[in-house]
């Protein structure tokens, strides 16, 4: 009898296996009777669609009516209406094309009714069901529902907290029929424990918007969602959470594990590129080549590249494994060789002869590997830190969080090292301005901290209070100035430090001007930008973009949301009134940022920036843009980097109210970024 050991190895390959895949979609399952289905050619008729609509319809009315219930939990909500999300997509976007996909749907029709009706019975078996199940939750982005895998092991007891892996799939169908394909891969039913996995640790696999976003920007956010998600309703040890995948679920494992090196126990990257440029090399026929970059693509990149990432590696275990025959193989190469450039052993797993995939030999080793990790589990107070970013998104690493940089977009980095007396010994911070200390590592008892060769008295905590210091540079020395939150953080800061395309990660709400515009042709260009961005959400991050009209924005969504702003301070009132705390002037006739004037007839702007309202702490507002790439982009997860810095110039074309969504006529003249004190460096 195999042991659960060799038993969890072989369960966990299947799941990995499921990763692998990079240019095709997710593997369609096969539905009830779907074998023996007569062939159907060519899409929806229109009977077809409306007999489906017919169905959906009523189910769609039941859960708005159950998500008004007072008691109603949003996950047990989402669950439920999950199903009904999915055929929504598939029939709006499809495509639906031959007799499969159609069972597809019907399918997603049959287990909408199912779990629709135990809800409104108070009943949810899906919640105790063993092995695959498919779940959902409420996005904090949209108020979209997002869908996820879940794989819980047989003998699972909830009383006691169990390793998580969060497994992030490979490239997949991002038409509207994705979705539903994604969803029924996962449902096993609910009820019963037919293939309950025997493994010590449950498996999520987040949906991460689907598509080629690359677990980027929003994409993120659905993986910290899901696995939110999963612990509100399971024992989870937090100490033993495992991030890995293979593909483009490699390239994210690499991306989110080496930025955020405090959140997980060991990341295990198969098959994943780590840097954009080689990425876009790799030898496939069907890839797209890189249009030359412009200075500011070529720094945003810093963002998203992993391999910029790689000290940090130093603080949490990583076990790669990378075919010799996989096109992306130069890129194992490359990680291996940044692994050696920061002093840092690579455990970097080749299968010799393999391509783009796995044999289960090096699979199973791979697991055997981060296994060992995991049952050490995470250390939640490590006395060493070395942490490397560039950029305030990626801030924090254990009980070191940076608040200021020098110069974004550069290598930044800090050693620190708890001491035995409880004074803490920071070497020479580089690129750095000011950082915070975060308990534990501030204990009750006066304590000193040494930056550099500058030794600093720290205030003692009162008993029975946590409190987070911040120490900053002034005047070329480092100081300490306070208790974090205290007082107010004012420049570029965690959160709230650009570009454009950061506004998306979180909550926003977009706001069209229904005033009249000072300048028609600066109006019809920024409502097509509008018309644009509700088409690409919807089809490209399975979400309805919000919107209201400049006169529907109350305050609490000031307070809550991004605000994205469409128009010109003549259409859209709320323009005009964030526009004078702004580094730009807006007139009538003249668009004028930094050292550059243009005529405002002809000319449209883009910027993101701190909102300056009262009540918006911690917001951004964003001028007329959605996210900065777009459809053409949006088909290879390696050209999903932004296009625009924090701020744009653009000259406008002509934009017919009646052109297609994609179409948008404008060429950017430039781009560029704030200092830190969100003013535009002027250029000669």
């Amino acid at each position: 009898m195999p042991s659960q050991t060799s038993t969890s190895f072989r369960t966990a390959l299947v799941a990995l296996v499921l990763c692998m895949i990079i240019t095709t979609t997710i593997p369609l399952p096969k539905a009830n009777g779907a074998d023996n289905a007569p062939t159907v050619a060519g899409p929806l008729t229109e009977i077809e669609r409306k007999a489906f609509l017919a169905e959906l319809e009523p189910l769609q009315a039941r859960l708005a009516e159950l998500r008004r219930v007072p008691a109603m939990s949003l996950d047990r909500w989402a669950d439920a209406q999950l199903f009904v999300k999915a055929v929504t997509w598939a029939l709006d976007f499809g495509p639906i094309n031959d007799a499969k996909h159609r069972q597809l749907v019907q399918n997603g029709l049959r287990r909408s009714k199912e779990r629709v009706d135990a809800l409104a019975g108070g009943q949810h078996p899906w919640c105790e069901k063993l092995g695959r199940s498919v779940r959902g939750y409420v996005s904090s982005i949209d108020d979209s529902v997002q869908p996820y895998g879940l794989i819980l092991p047989a003998g699972y007891d909830r009383t006691k907290p169990l390793r998580l892996d969060v497994v992030l799939h490979g490239s997949t169908n991002a038409t509207g029929v994705g979705e539903l394909m994604f969803v029924t891969n996962f449902d096993g039913g609910d009820t019963g424990i037919a293939g309950a996995p025997e493994q010590n640790f449950i498996e999520l696999h987040p949906m991460g918007r689907l598509g080629e976003n690359a677990y980027r920007y929003e994409g993120e956010t659905d993986v910290d969602e899901a696995i939110e998600a999963v612990c509100r309703d399971y024992a989870i040890d937090r100490s033993r959470i495992v991030l890995r995948g293979s593909s483009l679920g490699g390239v994210g494992t690499w991306q989110l594990g080496l930025k955020r090196p405090d959140r997980y126990v060991a990341l295990g990257p198969s098959a994943g590129p780590v840097d954009t440029i080689e990425f876009a090399n790799s030898p496939w026929k069907h890839f797209v080549r890189l249009d030359p970059l412009t200075p500011w693509q070529k720094t945003t990149l810093h963002l998203v590249d992993a391999i910029d990432y790689t000290a940090n590696a130093g603080m949490v275990p990583v076990v790669a494994a990378m075919g010799d025959q996989d096109p992306y193989y130069s890129s194992h190469t490359l990680i291996e060789q940044a692994f050696a450039k920061e002093g840092i052993p690579f455990v970097g797993l080749v299968d010799r002869g393999a391509g783009h995939g796995l044999t289960p030999k090096i699979m199973e080793e791979q697991l055997r590997l981060i296994g060992e990790y995991a049952a050490k589990g995470r250390d939640p107070f490590p006395k060493q830190l070395r942490f490397v970013t560039w950029s305030l998104k990626f801030s924090r690493c254990h009980w070191i969080e940076l608040l200021g940089l020098e110069q974004h977009y550069q290598r930044a980095e800090i050693t620190a090292r708890m001491n035995d007396d409880g004074s803490i010994s920071v070497a020479e911070p580089q690129n750095i301005t000011k950082f915070a200390i975060h308990p534990p590592a501030v204990t009750a008892a006066a304590a000193t901290i040494t930056v550099g060769d500058v030794k600093i008295s720290l205030p003692a905590n009162p008993a029975g209070t946590i409190r987070s210091l911040v120490i900053a540079k002034h005047q070329g020395t480092w100081r300490y100035q306070g208790v974090l939150g205290e007082t107010p953080m004012i420049g570029k800061r965690p959160q709230l430090q650009g570009p454009l395309d950061d506004a998306f990660s979180r909550k926003f709400l977009c706001v069209r001007g229904t005033g009249t515009p000072w300048n028609p042709a600066a109006s019809a260009w920024a409502e097509a930008q509008l018309k644009r961005f509700t088409s690409e959400w919807r089809r490209h991050d399975h979400g309805d973009l919000p919107i209201k009209a400049d006169t529907e924005v109350t305050e609490e969504d000031v307070r809550s949301s991004n605000l994205i702003l469409f128009g010109d301070p003549g259409s859209n009132p709320w323009i005009s009134k964030v526009l004078p705390h702004l580094p730009i002037r807006w007139t009538h006739d003249t668009l004028e940022l930094g050292n550059q004037i243009h005529s405002a007839s002809d000319h449209g702007v883009q910027l993101i920036h701190p909102n300056p309202l009262p009540g918006a702490v911690d917001r951004y507002v964003v001028l007329n843009s959605g996210h900065t790439y777009h459809d053409s982009e949006l088909r290879f997860s390696y050209m999903v980097f932004p296009r625009l810095g924090d701020w744009a110039i653009l000259k406008l074309g002509d934009n017919p109210t009646n052109a297609p969504a994609s179409q948008v006529s404008e060429l950017v003249l430039d781009s560029g970024f704030f200092d830190e004190d969100w003013i535009i460096s002027e250029r000669p």
